[in-house]
């Protein structure tokens, strides 16, 4: 048979459902479908293609597989399938992931060794023209600050108005004049043709102030101090630039970065971030992937968009082995590079006066340190070193095109890093890994894309949107497995680089 409803129906028969019965209440009638069977339904609607509730329901009456796996259970509505997703699976989806991991390792189809870790875009299911940004939250509070500053300094004296104008200070002291006005038996008048008088239009003025200085402060909190815009209508995505079309033309939307983890071919972990690069997710994700599992991977793969110093000196301490490409391994090979090289390569160090000697025997000596900060709070620091002139030298323009001298950066730990993580890429061993990583990693968000048809979220929030990513590679799992056993590929963890290539 070459769908995997039998298959799914017998794995996910064995799984611990403890924890997901504990999230019902034991008063009251029992459901009229289990959880183990929604459960069961909702990887095998994932498993093809299908994520609508409406479409979902309709298979368990239409489906053949859907019928099967009911077991004579009255059939669910859409109301129930999306109440079961976004209410129950979204504490147990990634229990169910684990679980189904485990029993892949006690058949050895994954081996905990090879960590291949990918990253791509998904689009989020918010409106359009939603967008708020940092920048233009930050100036639209500044002016609405000032404007207020000068409106209450009509009103006040200065020493009485604090620095920062927040909304509770505001609605206080719209509150404070509200009830002088009250006790001056002042009129408040509403409607056309009607003159409001100085109390009225002051209070007005400063609680409308207060409910603009309120958005910003909420708008501000929901950035946070990593993110420089969100959706209204799903603040927890972020607007990343999404390649659309044949042309991989960019376009701008809400969206999600979904970063993936695979070994055999399987997916092993899965997490979702509103951060737009790759590098920022990377530990957050080995970390979840840590607490979800007993056992550590040796080693991890990734491309480019992952090097930092803070991710080598991460995978350092968890000891495992980084096999990441360098960020300027591609540029490396270019003709260009390879002439800056030469003045690099000619420089000699002299570790005792700390100062460097160029090709033209001048000394580049060292001027200060640089100190580099990431957002998540990481500092890294380069030494500099500068040339005292560049005056008269004959590589003037090739060694150097600038106005002034000479200068390089130097940070030790990271060139240490980088040198060792590409002499382990560039091995033999390396190369069947990075060629691996291509098929097995990028090739699970080729099929989730182009073969599932996934590319836009149908939940709203980080939480639900990582239950749809959970139950899409529960989905994968169940047919991948279920493919290498139809074509005898079990216990495979490696394309050979002959295969591969």
């Amino acid at each position: 048979m070459r769908d995997s409803v039998r298959l799914l129906n017998k794995v996910f028969e064995e799984m611990d459902y403890t924890n997901l019965y504990r999230s019902y209440s034991e008063v009251g009638r029992n459901p009229a479908v289990s959880p183990k069977t929604l459960c069961k339904i909702m990887i095998y609607a994932y498993s093809l293609g299908i994520y609508s509730s409406r479409k979902i329901e309709r298979a368990c009456h239409m489906d053949l597989g859907f019928i099967y796996l009911l077991q004579g259970d009255q059939a669910p509505d859409h109301n129930t399938i999306n109440r079961f997703r976004k209410d129950k699976l979204v504490y147990f989806a990634e229990e169910l992931l684990t679980q189904f991991v485990e029993l892949l390792y006690d058949l050895d189809e994954v081996q905990f060794r090879t960590l291949f870790v990918d990253g791509t875009k998904f689009e989020a299911n918010a409106n359009r023209y939603t967008f708020v940004w940092r920048k233009s939250t930050e100036k639209y509070r500044a002016k609405l600050q000032g404007k207020c500053r000068t409106f209450l300094l009509n009103h006040l004296a200065e020493e009485d108005i604090p620095h920062h104008l927040s909304a509770e200070f505001l609605e206080g002291l719209a509150l404070i004049w509200r009830r002088q006005a009250e006790l001056e038996d002042t009129v408040f008048v509403h409607g056309i043709g009607k003159r409001k008088g100085a109390w009225q239009k002051a209070i007005e003025t400063i609680e409308g102030y207060a409910v603009r200085e309120r958005k910003y402060a909420t708008h501000l909190d929901i950035l946070g101090s990593t993110r420089n815009s969100f959706s209204k209508t799903d603040p927890d995505a972020t607007f990343m630039r999404l390649k659309d079309d044949h042309m991989r033309n960019s376009q701008l939307k809400a969206a999600y970065n979904v970063q993936l983890g695979t070994e055999s071919e399987y997916v092993v972990g899965i997490d979702v971030s509103s951060e737009r690069t790759d590098v920022q997710t990377f530990i957050p994700f080995l970390e979840r992937i840590k607490r979800n599992y007993a056992r550590t991977f040796l080693e991890a793969v990734a491309d480019a968009g992952y090097e930092s110093e803070e991710n080598y000196r991460y995978l350092e301490k968890e000891h495992i082995t980084a096999y990441i490409k360098p960020s300027n391994y591609e540029y490396s090979k270019t003709r260009k590079f390879q002439r800056e090289q030469v003045f690099r390569l000619a420089m000699s160090y002299d570790k005792e006066g700390d100062f460097y000697t160029c090709k033209a025997g001048r000394p580049l000596l060292f001027t200060g340190y640089r100190t580099h900060k990431r957002k998540g709070g990481f500092s890294s620091q380069s030494k500099i070193y500068t040339c005292k002139t560049c005056t008269g030298c004959t590589h003037l323009g090739t060694c150097y095109k600038g106005k002034y001298s000479k200068q390089i950066q130097v940070n030790e730990n990271f060139d240490k890093y980088r040198k060792r993580s590409l002499a382990n890429v560039t091995s033999q061993y390396g190369t069947v890994l990075r060629v691996n990583r291509s098929i097995q990693a990028e090739g699970v968000f080729g099929v989730l894309k182009e073969n599932m048809q996934f590319t836009r979220f149908l939940t709203r929030g980080e939480t639900n949107v990582r239950t749809e990513m959970l139950l899409l590679a529960l989905g994968f799992n169940i047919n991948k497995l279920h493919n290498r056993i139809q074509n005898g590929r079990l216990g495979q963890h490696l394309f050979p680089l002959k295969e591969a290539g």
